[in-house]
């Protein structure tokens, strides 16, 4: 005849490694704690105008393509523009 399965015919699940929950939470609560302390250490050694400076300037725009050809392409968009076929 059949044979039923019962919780004595496997072994109860196991924790990863024995560690205890709160064990993990503090672990994670530590790293938060050291990267606050890290970010604010370096504000107060090192000030925040390179990070102001480095924020309000926008980036350079630098077009690979010939001066000719960026004439034309804007001809083209201020022409569709003022048709009413831009997108």
């Amino acid at each position: 005849m059949g044979h039923a399965c019962t919780h004595g015919d496997f072994p109860p699940p196991q924790r990863p490694n024995g560690e205890h929950p709160i064990v993990a939470i503090l672990a994670v609560l530590a790293m938060v704690l050291a990267i606050l302390l890290i970010t604010w250490a370096r504000v107060e050694v090192h000030g925040t105008g390179d990070l102001e400076e480095a924020l309000s300037e926008p980036p350079p725009q630098i077009d690979p393509r010939p001066a000719a050809e960026r004439g034309v392409d804007e001809a083209v968009a201020t022409s569709r523009f003022a048709t009413g076929f831009s997108q």
